[in-house]
């Protein structure tokens, strides 16, 4: 393992990072919020630390393998929640804890929108737009976008791009060069962002919250610079502007590639996890809508359409935007919503969850395990989309399924152990390693009121939920540290 190779690019990484502390930093300046000191401070804090980190070793050249590159993504995903956090513990109006602040920034950058704060409203525009410009940033991954430059830093960056991207089948590129495929990827998302802003203030919204909350929806994240949420703008055209773009945020980015390369939308409609996420959003968003007009929640069918819906698609793409408080509706559904969440986006979104493909595969397994019991001679492939899965993605698979489970019920088991109840800590895990934000019971609206032993169990949920577990239980498994 090269270490004197990964830490020249963790510090040129943080080094980097540390300019995000810039835009904020203005508009502090600009609205004369008070936070300007704070910011400043962070930006020569981190990147002092870069700086301390890089220049003993700068001229180390080192190929990496791909042991380095996921101890690479780890430790930087590590620092980086560390990192985003000093503003908000510096920023004397907040009084946060290093906890609460460790906890939200690590919330924004895994794009989960769990948040310890109440009055959000009244927080420096600054601050706000510090907090959504983290989840942007996060959502397609600070690591694919360093991979762009990383051939001008002196090294490869497929090793970082198979640690980092997620989803079961993330060797396949989609250019010939890594680097070309991370510029892909952004310029698409860039897009996406720049469209939605334009479509938010289009809808009423003021420039600062169309931009702000255009940051969220396409990361998928959820955090909004009111504590009501986009039910704060109370404007069915604003909600149906974020259903779109949180329906086609939740696609896998390689087909919107594919599509936008092929001038054609037949890419999407041959694509097998495609079908399976819009018929998931559409049967749920049908249930939810229905129910709630059949309890009486809302008596016009025209509002239960809307918050059904809506509901339905933020929290079954795991973005975690309200403008009802789900978790207080009649019976089953704010669980099957919850349940909605473990499905999540398709791989290679900026949405969490399991996600569809893994999903339909193990649909798939288990039918074919069906078939086998009936018919012990059968060979029973399995086909996605009329191609056959090769085994090793299938047990792959599985594998990741097994190993979720268990760290679900290790971190359940935890955090009922800190004297949560059942419904609260099921939720709050659930909300946190699904990437999707708010939970049931005392994490309905905010996860303030927890322990800071519980903050820290659940800010590790986050880390291994946008990071699909493996990556971080590798590097902390024996074997990856013996040479």
């Amino acid at each position: 393992m090269h270490l004197f190779a990964i830490q020249r690019i963790l510090g040129l990484l943080l080094a980097v990072f540390s300019l995000t502390m810039l835009p904020p930093a203005a508009l502090s300046w600009w609205f004369e919020d008070g936070a300007l000191r704070s910011f400043l401070t962070a930006f020569f804090l981190v990147l002092a630390v870069g700086l301390m980190l890089w220049l003993p070793v700068r001229k180390i050249r080192r190929e990496m393998r791909v042991r380095d590159g996921f101890l690479i993504v780890v430790t930087f995903w590590v620092a980086l929640g560390i990192s985003g956090s000093v503003p908000l513990a510096l920023d004397r109006d907040l009084s946060f804890s290093l906890t609460d602040s460790v906890f939200e920034s690590i919330s924004g950058l895994t794009t989960t929108g769990a948040t310890v704060i109440t009055g959000i409203d009244l927080l420096p525009p600054s601050i706000l737009f510090y907090r959504q410009l983290l989840q942007w940033l996060g959502g397609m991954g600070i690591i694919v976008l360093a991979v762009a430059i990383l051939p001008m830093l002196g090294i490869g960056g497929m090793q970082l791009y198979r640690a980092e991207t997620p989803g079961p089948l993330k060797d396949n590129k989609l250019t010939p060069r890594i680097t070309e495929t991370a510029k892909a990827l952004w310029y698409i998302y860039l897009s996406l962002t720049i469209v939605c802003a334009l479509a938010y203030w289009f809808a009423g919204m003021n420039g600062f919250d169309a931009i702000s909350h255009s940051f969220s929806t396409v990361a998928i994240g959820g955090f909004s610079t009111h504590d009501a949420s986009l039910g704060y703008f109370d404007k069915p055209l604003v909600e149906g502007i974020a259903i779109v773009f949180m329906t086609i945020s939740g696609v896998n980015f390689a087909l919107h590639f594919s599509a936008w390369r092929g001038r054609s939308v037949r890419t999407y409609l041959a694509d097998a996890e495609f079908k399976t996420y819009v018929s998931l959003l559409c049967a749920i968003a049908a249930i939810t809508s229905s129910y709630l007009f059949l309890s009486q929640t809302y008596t016009d069918p025209a509002s239960a359409l809307r918050y059904g819906v809506f509901q339905a698609v933020s929290i079954s793409t795991t973005t975690g935007f309200t403008t009802s408080g789900y978790h207080i509706w009649p019976s089953f559904l704010p669980v099957m919503l919850l349940f909605a969440s473990f499905i999540g986006g398709c791989a290679g979104s900026t949405g969490g969850g399991l996600k569809v493909i893994r999903v339909l595969l193990l649909f798939k397994q288990g039918f074919s395990e069906i078939v086998r019991l009936m018919h012990p001679n059968a060979q029973v492939p399995i086909k996605v989309g009329g191609k056959y899965m090769p085994d090793r993605v299938v047990n792959a698979v599985w594998g990741f399924f097994a190993t979720y489970v268990a760290t679900f019920s290790i971190m359940l088991l935890v955090l009922m152990a800190t004297g949560l109840d059942q419904v609260t800590a099921f939720s709050a895990v659930a909300a946190c390693i699904n990437n999707l934000g708010p939970g049931l019971g005392q994490v309905g609206l905010h996860y303030g009121e927890l322990s800071n032993t519980a903050k820290w169990i659940l800010s590790l949920a986050m880390l291994m939920g946008r990071l699909e577990i493996f990556t971080l239980l590798v590097v902390l498994s024996p074997g990856f540290w013996r040479s």
